[in-house]
C-alpha cells in the first residue's frame, strides 16, 4: 500500500511537471532519488507485464523477480551514473554507513554483529571500494612526486647549462664538502679522545681506528671535490664507472649481488620501482584483513558468542576507515597532506578503541588493553609486510 501511494503521488507530480520534468527524470539513475530525494517516473500502466519473467506488474518493481518496470532505455548520463552507483552503491545506506564508519564505528560494528545489515552498505563492498580508492590516491601521489622530481631535475639541468649556474653549483658543492669534512674530522678526533680516556682498548688500536676514519673522510672529500671539478668542466656529476671482469657468483653471494643490483636499478629508475612496489602493495593489503581479524579473535577468545565471521566484519570496517582516511590525505596538497596523515595516524587507534568499546561492549580499561594488543600486532605485521614488500620489489625490477 505504501508503495502504491508513493507511486500515485509521483505520477501526479510527473504529470503536472510536463514533458521537461519527464525528460529530466529519464536522465537520472534509478537509485539517485534515494540519495538526493528526487522524484521517480510514473508507475507502469495496469496490465503491463514484467520484461524479465512475464508476471503482471503491480507497481514499479516486479513482485516475482524484483526487476524494475523501467525499460532501461536511458541517456548516456544515466549509463554513467548507473556505473558509479553500481560501484559505490550510492543510496540511503551510504549516508548512514560513512558517518558511522568515521565517527561511530562501535555502533556500526554492533549493527553488523547483531544482524542489522540492511540499513548499511555491505562491509565487504565498502572494504573493496575503500581499497580501490586508496590505490588510486596512492598512484596519484606517486605520479605527483615523480612530476616534482622531474621538474627539479629539469631546473637543475637548466642551471648547469649556463656558466654562471655551473659556478654557483660548484661553489655550493665545495662549501658543503668543506663543512662536512671539518665536521667528520672533528667527530673522529672526539671519538679517539673518548676511547683513549676510557682505556678499554690499546692505544695502538684506537690510533688505527682513527687513521681508518680519517682515510674514509678524506676519500669522501676527494670524491666530492672531483664532482665539483666535473661540474665546472660541464661534465656529468656522477663519476663514470668502469666495467670490471665478469665474475660468477653462487649461493648467498649471488643473492646479495642480485639485491645490490636491484637497489641500483631502483635508484636509476625510481618511478618504475614505485610502480612495482604499489602493484604488489595493494595485493598484500588484503593480508591485513585476516591479521586484524585473528587479532580480534585472540583478544576476545573468551566471548564465545562472537565468531571469526564477526571479527572479520569488524576488521573490514577498520581497514575501510584507514584506507579512506589515508586516500583523502594522499590527494591533498603537500603542506596539508602531512597534517592530515598525522591526524589519521592519531585517530586510527582511537577509532579502534571506539569500535571495541561500542561493538563488543568492552569496559574502558578492557577496550584500552585490547586496543593496545590489536594495534601493536597490526603495526608490527604492517611493518613486516612493508619490509618484505620493499625487498621483494627490488628483486622484481
Amino acid at each position: 500500500m505504501r508503495e502504491r501511494g508513493v507511486c500515485s503521488s509521483v505520477s501526479a507530480a510527473a504529470g503536472s511537471g510536463g514533458r521537461v520534468a519527464e525528460e529530466l527524470e529519464a536522465a537520472a539513475a534509478d537509485s539517485a532519488p534515494h540519495l538526493v530525494g528526487g522524484r521517480r517516473g510514473p508507475a507502469p500502466a495496469p496490465g503491463t507485464r514484467c520484461a524479465n519473467c512475464g508476471a503482471v506488474l503491480e507497481g514499479r518493481y516486479c513482485h516475482v523477480c524484483g526487476q524494475a518496470a523501467d525499460t532501461h532505455k536511458r541517456s548516456i548520463l544515466h549509463l554513467i551514473w548507473e556505473g558509479i552507483e553500481g560501484l559505490l552503491h550510492l543510496d540511503g545506506r551510504l549516508l548512514r554507513t560513512l558517518p558511522d564508519l568515521f565517527l561511530r564505528p562501535g555502533r556500526l560494528a554492533r549493527d553488523y554483529m547483531e544482524g542489522r545489515i540492511a540499513r548499511h552498505v555491505p562491509p565487504f563492498r565498502t572494504f573493496l571500494v575503500a581499497l580501490l580508492l586508496f590505490i588510486f590516491a596512492a598512484e596519484h601521489a606517486v605520479h605527483e612526486m615523480t612530476r616534482a622530481s622531474e621538474r627539479q631535475a629539469q631546473a637543475h639541468a637548466a642551471l648547469l647549462a649556463t656558466p654562471a649556474g655551473r659556478a654557483s653549483e660548484v661553489a655550493r658543492i665545495r662549501a658543503e664538502a668543506d663543512r662536512d669534512h671539518a665536521h667528520d674530522l672533528a667527530e673522529a678526533a672526539r671519538d679517539r679522545a673518548e676511547d683513549l680516556r676510557e682505556g678499554d682498548d690499546a692505544p695502538a688500536d684506537v690510533q688505527a681506528r682513527y687513521a681508518n676514519a680519517v682515510a674514509r673522510v678524506n676519500a669522501s672529500y676527494a670524491d666530492t671535490q672531483g664532482q665539483a671539478n666535473r661540474v665546472a668542466q660541464g661534465h656529468p656529476e656522477d663519476k663514470p664507472t668502469e666495467a670490471g671482469p665478469i665474475v660468477e657468483v653462487k649461493g648467498s653471494h649471488k643473492s646479495r649481488a642480485a639485491f645490490s643490483a636491484g637497489i641500483h636499478k631502483a635508484r636509476a629508475n625510481p618511478e618504475y620501482y614505485l610502480t612495482v612496489l604499489f602493484t604488489w602493495g595493494h595485493r598484500l593489503a588484503i593480508l591485513l584483513l585476516p591479521i586484524i581479524g585473528l587479532s580480534l579473535a585472540a583478544v576476545y577468545r573468551n566471548k564465545h558468542r562472537y565468531f571469526i565471521y564477526d571479527h572479520l566484519l569488524v576488521a573490514m570496517d577498520l581497514l575501510s576507515f584507514a584506507f579512506l582516511a589515508n586516500a583523502v590525505g594522499l590527494v591533498l596538497p603537500w603542506p596539508w597532506m602531512g597534517y592530515w596523515l598525522a591526524a589519521v595516524a592519531v585517530w586510527t587507534p582511537i577509532n579502534l578503541f571506539q569500535t571495541l568499546r561500542g561493538g563488543y561492549g568492552s569496559s574502558v580499561l578492557g577496550a584500552l588493553l585490547k586496543t593496545l594488543v590489536v594495534w601493536m600486532t597490526s603495526v608490527v605485521a604492517f611493518g613486516m609486510l612493508v619490509v618484505g614488500l620493499v625487498i621483494f620489489s627490488l628483486t622484481q625490477i
